[in-house]
């Protein structure tokens, strides 16, 4: 069942996704060749604790950390480690915070140092349809018109669109109904209406759409072990507009490409 928002309750999400856009920035100005993911988490949760959030991935059905860190071919839901970025890596850092309540998501992939022209594309096309999906994201128009937005825009590209992992509403819980995938139909799906708060969130490849679990039983990489992009935001479907509630902004100060 759908979990429509008042505005009051926006306006709580907007709040925990204001800390969540700051912690995405704190982590941004250590992300460079040689730091260890584990650091990152540390610097998320940290901030996120002293800003009176709670991360809301640390502990979800067993999930060890506060950032899920995926590196390369790992699409999402990698684990921080030791291991130390190198140039020409990329890296997904998906974070979510709880505060008053309320949840939000959002996370956004980086290169390392320098990247080929191909995965820079990638990163560049994968960022471009998450924009494309919210402008679908309407009263009126339907969850297909979000996912086919997506799925034309890359696959047009030569990308492939992951299908066995999608968006999702979110609110009082971090996984509400409905589920957004990033494929789709125009004009299929469950109609969008005002109080829906989704998280669009295209996982793109570069090359096959197949994955992987590993044995960790949550990390998810490609099968042919090519880079995959991974951006996401926090949006309201109000009445009269769409409100992307998380913001990049304090990324994009700190970390350029």
């Amino acid at each position: 069942m759908i979990q429509y928002k008042t505005s009051e309750e926006v306006q709580l999400i907007k709040q925990s996704a204001d800390i969540l856009g700051r912690a995405h920035g704190e982590v941004a100005k250590h992300i460079k060749e040689g730091v260890k993911t584990s650091f990152l988490d540390k610097v998320a949760e940290e901030f996120i604790r002293d800003h009176n959030g709670v991360p809301s991935f640390k502990g979800y059905n067993g999930f060890p950390a506060s950032l899920c860190i995926s590196v390369n071919e790992v699409i999402v839901h990698g684990f921080p480690s030791d291991y130390e970025l190198k140039d020409g890596d990329i890296i997904s850092v998906d974070c979510g915070v709880f505060h008053q309540g309320f949840h939000s998501d959002s996370a956004y992939t980086y290169p390392i140092g320098e990247v080929s022209p191909s995965v820079k594309a990638l990163l560049k096309a994968t960022q471009d349809s998450l924009y494309l999906g919210i402008e679908q994201a309407v009263v009126g128009n339907r969850i297909g018109d979000i996912g086919f937005s997506i799925q034309k825009f890359v696959e047009a590209k030569g990308y492939t669109v992951v299908r066995e992992l999608v968006g999702h509403g979110l609110g009082k819980k971090l996984h509400e109904a409905p589920e957004v995938p990033n494929y789709g139909k125009k004009g299929s799906g469950i109609l969008l209406k005002a109080g829906m708060v989704i998280a669009i969130e295209p996982m793109i490849n570069l090359g096959t759409r197949n994955i992987v679990q590993e044995r960790d039983g949550w990390t998810i990489r490609t099968a042919d072990r090519k880079p995959s992009a991974h951006y996401e935001h926090t949006v309201a479907i109000l009445e009269d507009k769409t409100e992307v509630l998380t913001t990049h902004k304090y990324i994009e100060e700190v970390f350029k490409f």
